[in-house]
């Protein structure tokens, strides 16, 4: 792992000197003699991912830690670390994440599995707790561990599924993350014939294919007013047509909540509208849309606090902005919960800008995308700031970045 040179703001510096500050104190204050193996692991388990990276090379005894299994077991009693943010490149080459505890940005080492030629360009699809799934070009997926490098590709699925549209690629994990519990979930078909496929990686295998039947009505008919438009943004900024395939960034845009013991797969269909997927009751609904079919806008979804919320950048009245809507049930209504300030989001007007997003705990990290500028903008809603982060240079030079997945950098979770 190798942080990456750039510019930083002031307060970034500051924040980076005063936690250098820390661990200069932190190996003075003890002796490694003073400290046996057991209470040694417990201290570092503590220790921010980075820091303990760090620290590895201070001496053999502390690097040998990192394999320890009562290590990896004292690791996993920490309930949660602050996320990391897996950035995807146009080019899909590069291993770069952005460290929200110390705020820069980290080069990993790319795994062996995904450096070979059936696996180049591998594209990140899901992630969950400290894992991250990629899909190679022949439709294979592959769960790695970004932080240590573990890798491994999962069977292959039934070729009668290829063919099919596959509208969302979701992962859930345990908190037991010693022994690699975690789900993969694939929506497959066009509304309104819909199915799923899980893999579970408690029995290694995936399990049998699931219908999904229409919670609402027994068929699902189209409304004439909305002339069958999607109203996403392409990368160069125009509104792609339904016999047009979304930019690669926006293809799987999906995710899974856990709500009462239900677990539900949210996707965008063809049309634009979202479709919410209990799997539990094995079925699905579509929800109202935020604005007409007509409008030109970018949005996404996201889950955070166990919520699934949309993140919309629209035009009006000669400005841009950029608002967080939560879908209440029982209303049957959209709710705003949170706006950029207009002295940030005006900036986007008129440049056909793309968002992507990507929810951690009560974050958004957006990445903001058009011809002529980019940024990327951490939200913290309950604090309600946005913050735009650094750019990323390599070799000098800005690198573009279209999404991002978020996981926690945990040495223990296995696959």
């Amino acid at each position: 792992m190798m942080e990456l040179k750039l510019d930083f703001p002031a307060s970034v510096t500051s924040k980076k000197r005063k936690l250098e500050e820390k661990e200069s104190s932190f190996l003075s204050s003890f002796s490694m003699d003073e400290l046996n193996q057991d209470l040694l692991e417990k201290i570092l388990s503590w220790l921010p991912t980075s820091t303990f990276f760090r620290l590895t090379s201070v001496s053999k005894k502390w690097k040998s830690v990192a394999s320890s299994a009562s290590f990896k077991l004292a690791c996993s009693g920490i309930p949660s670390r602050d996320p990391w943010f897996f950035m995807v490149d146009p080019q899909l080459t590069r291993m770069v994440v952005f460290d929200s505890s110390e705020g820069n940005w980290k080069k990993l080492k790319p795994p062996n599995l995904l450096q070979e030629a059936s696996n180049h360009k591998s594209m990140p699809v899901a992630s969950s707790g400290g894992l991250i799934c990629f899909r190679n070009l022949s439709g294979n997926f592959i769960i790695s561990n970004p932080v240590t490098g573990s890798c491994r590709e999962l069977p292959p699925l039934d070729p009668s599924l290829q063919n099919l549209p596959l509208n969302a690629i979701v992962m859930s994990s345990s908190s037991n993350r010693l022994q690699g519990n975690y789900k993969l979930v694939l929506v497959f078909g066009e509304l309104p014939k819909l199915s799923f496929k899980v893999y579970n990686s408690t029995i290694g295998c995936w399990e049998e294919e699931a219908s999904l039947l229409s919670k609402n009505d027994d068929s699902i008919e189209l409304d004439p007013n909305e002339d069958n438009a999607v109203y996403f943004l392409s990368k160069a900024g125009n509104v792609v047509a339904t016999n047009m395939q979304r930019s690669p960034c926006k293809q799987f845009s999906s995710v899974i909540t856990n709500k009462d013991g239900q677990k539900i797969v949210y996707f965008f269909s063809s049309t634009g509208k979202i479709v919410a997927c209990n799997l539990t009751h094995k079925s699905f609904c579509e929800y109202p849309r935020l604005l007409p079919v007509f409008y030109e806008y970018s949005i996404d979804m996201v889950e955070c606090g166990g919520r699934m919320l949309v993140v919309l950048l629209s035009e009006f009245c000669e400005s841009a902005s950029l608002r967080v809507w939560w879908f209440d049930e029982e209303s049957r209504c959209w709710h705003r919960i949170a706006a950029m300030p207009p002295a940030m989001s005006h900036e986007w007007y008129g440049k056909k800008v793309d968002i992507n997003c990507v929810g951690a705990g009560d974050q958004i990290l957006i990445c903001l995308n058009s011809a002529e500028i980019f940024s990327y903008v951490l939200c913290d809603l309950v604090a309600d700031q946005w913050v735009e982060l650094p750019k990323c240079s390599i070799d000098g030079e800005a690198i573009e970045f279209m999404s991002a997945f978020s996981f926690q950098p945990r040495i223990e979770a296995s696959l």
